[in-house]
C-alpha cells in the first residue's frame, strides 16, 4: 500500500499562501492517536521579514481606512467564524486533544473578542475640552501605531490569537501572527476565512515556525509591538528582548492559581468547580486552579469528595462526547508531568488520587491529586497538567498567606457563602483575576485579562479597554485660532 504524503502547511503573506523558504519542518501530531495530521514549516527570519515588509507596506492604506469600515471587516469575520465554529472546534480537538465541549467553549470565547472589536468606532474615540486656556481648545485623539505581532501558545490555539488579532486590526494596525507549531491547524483555517473578507494584501499575515521565528519577531525593527502568551521564563525573555529592541510589549506568563474552599461553602458546588478548573483541558490552561486550599474542618470532607468525583471523570479522546479529560499536548509533556508527580511524592506528598495509568494512549493522564505542604515545590511551581495539589489552612488568613506567597498572580478563586469572607478575599488576594464560587476566573473579552506578578510582564493587558490603549497611541492637539 502506497504511503500517503503528509501535506506541509504554508504561510499567509501579502494576501497569498506561500511556502516557507526553508525545508525544515516538524510533524503536527494528534495527541489522542499519535497520528500525523500535517507538517508545519519552521520558518526562517527571512520568512518573518517577508511578512513584516508586507505588513509595513499595507499599513498606510489600512490606517487611512475609516474605523467604521474596519469594524465592518470584523463583522464579516465574526459571521464567517460563526458559520465555521463547529469545524473550528473539531480542529482544536484533533490538533490539541482537549474535549470537544472545551474546544467549543474556546471558539465561542474567541469569537466574542471579534464581537468586542466591532465596537471600535466608539472604543477608539478620544476626548476634547474647550477653553483649556483663553481662546485655546484641546483634543485627545487615538491613532494606530504600525505593525504588531503575536506569538501564541498551544493550549488555546484559536482563542488566544483572537485576544490580539481583531483588536489590532480594528484599531488600524497591520498584523503578523506566529501560532504554536504544536497545533497550528485552527489558525490555518481561520486565515482561510480571513482571506475571504477582502482585506488589503498584507494587513494580516501568518508565519508558521518555532524558536527562530519568535526571536526574529522580537528583534525585527519593522515591528512596533509584540503580544505573547506562554510560560513565565519565556514571557520574561520576550518582554526583555522586545523592549530592548524598542517595542511595546504585553507578555502573559505562567500561573500557579489557588482555589480556597471555606467551611461554609456549598461543598458539592465547590468540588465540581475545583475539578472542572483543575482537570478540564487536561489542566493545560493558565487559569486552572492547580492548588486547592481546604480551610479548617472542611478539609477531610473536601479531600474525600475530590478523590471520589475525580476518579469518576471520563478520560479519553476529546472527540468522544462523554470525555471530560483529554490527552496532554505531547508525549514530552506527559513525561514532564510524570516527573513532577514522582518528585512531589519523593518530597513527602501523599497520593490522594492516582491518574497515571488512565487513558489509552501515549499522551493520556487522568486526574491526579496529591496532598502536600504549602511551601513544597509541588505547590509552588507550574506543572501545566492534570495534577491538583491539596493543602490545608487553619483559617482564611492562613489561606491568604499561602495564596499570596506565590511568585505568580494570575488568578484565584474562593468558595464561600459569606459576604464578609468574600470581601476580605477580594481585598487581600494578590492575583489579577478572582472568582467567587466560580472555578475559572476568566474575564469576558470586554474586560482585560489582568495577570499580576510573574504572570504578566508589561503595562497593558490583553483585550478589553487595555487592548485599545495597547494598539493605539494618544496624541494631544492644542489649538488657538485667530478671531474671524
Amino acid at each position: 500500500m502506497a504511503q500517503v504524503a503528509t501535506r506541509t502547511l504554508k504561510n499567509y503573506v501579502a494576501g497569498r499562501w506561500v511556502e516557507a523558504t526553508d525545508a525544515a519542518a516538524q510533524d503536527v501530531i494528534d495527541p489522542a492517536t499519535g497520528g500525523v495530521l500535517a507538517e508545519v514549516p519552521l520558518s526562517t527570519p527571512a520568512d518573518v521579514d517577508a511578512a513584516v515588509r508586507a505588513a509595513r507596506e499595507a499599513f498606510p492604506e489600512w490606517r487611512a481606512t475609516p474605523p467604521l469600515e474596519r469594524a465592518r471587516a470584523c463583522f464579516e469575520l465574526k459571521y464567517l467564524l460563526e458559520e465555521a465554529k463547529d469545524d473550528l472546534a473539531a480542529l482544536v480537538t484533533a490538533d490539541n486533544g482537549k474535549a470537544l465541549k472545551d474546544a467549543a467553549g474556546e471558539v465561542r470565547r474567541g469569537i466574542e473578542c471579534v464581537e468586542v472589536a466591532t465596537g471600535i468606532p466608539s472604543l477608539m474615540q478620544g476626548a476634547n475640552l474647550e477653553d483649556v486656556s483663553r481662546g485655546i481648545d484641546s483634543d485627545l485623539i487615538r491613532q494606530p501605531i504600525g505593525v504588531f505581532a503575536a506569538i501564541t501558545p498551544f493550549n488555546f490555539p484559536f482563542m488566544v490569537p483572537m485576544w490580539f488579532l481583531p483588536f489590532a486590526l480594528a484599531c488600524g494596525n497591520t498584523f503578523v501572527l506566529k501560532p504554536s507549531e504544536q497545533d497550528p491547524l485552527a489558525m490555518e483555517a481561520t486565515f482561510e476565512l480571513i482571506d475571504k473578507i477582502g482585506l488589503p494584501a498584507g494587513v494580516v499575515n501568518l508565519v508558521q515556525g518555532g524558536r527562530d521565528s519568535v526571536n526574529a519577531i522580537l528583534e525585527h525593527p519593522g515591528i512596533d509591538g509584540v503580544s505573547f502568551v506562554g510560560s513565565t521564563p519565556v514571557a520574561r525573555h520576550v518582554y526583555e528582548t522586545a523592549a530592548k529592541h524598542g517595542k511595546r510589549v504585553q507578555a502573559l506568563g505562567g500561573a500557579k492559581n489557588h482555589v480556597i474552599v471555606m467551611p461554609d461553602a456549598e461543598l458539592e458546588s465547590a468540588v465540581d468547580g475545583v475539578l472542572s478548573s483543575a482537570f478540564h483541558a487536561a489542566g493545560q490552561r493558565c487559569l486552572a486552579n492547580s492548588v486547592c486550599v481546604g480551610v479548617g474542618d472542611v478539609y477531610e470532607r473536601l479531600r474525600d469528595r475530590l478523590a471520589e468525583k475525580g476518579a469518576e471523570m471520563d478520560v479519553g479522546p476529546g472527540s468522544e462526547p462523554e470525555t471530560e479529560v483529554g490527552p496532554v499536548i505531547s508525549t514530552a509533556a506527559r513525561e514532564r508531568i510524570l516527573e513532577w508527580i514522582d518528585k512531589g511524592l519523593a518530597d513527602g506528598g501523599e497520593l490522594v488520587l492516582d491518574g497515571r495509568e488512565r487513558g489509552d494512549g501515549d499522551c493520556f493522564l487522568g486526574p491526579t491529586i496529591i496532598e502536600a505542604e504549602p511551601g513544597s515545590e509541588l505547590a509552588r511551581e507550574e506543572i501545566f497538567g492534570p495534577v491538583l495539589t491539596l493543602v490545608r489552612a487553619r483559617d482564611l488568613g492562613h489561606a491568604l498567606e499561602i495564596l499570596n506567597a506565590s511568585s505568580k498572580g494570575n488568578a484565584a478563586s474562593i468558595f464561600t457563602t459569606s459576604g464578609g469572607t468574600m470581601r476580605k478575599f477580594r481585598h487581600e488576594a494578590q492575583a489579577g483575576m478572582l472568582g467567587v464560587n466560580i472555578g475559572v476566573a476568566a474575564p469576558m473579552s470586554f474586560f482585560p485579562f489582568t495577570g499580576w506578578k510573574d504572570s504578566f510582564f508589561g503595562d497593558l493587558h490583553a483585550h478589553g479597554r487595555d487592548a485599545i490603549d495597547f494598539f493605539t497611541e494618544k496624541k494631544v492637539v492644542i489649538m488657538r485660532w485667530p478671531d474671524a
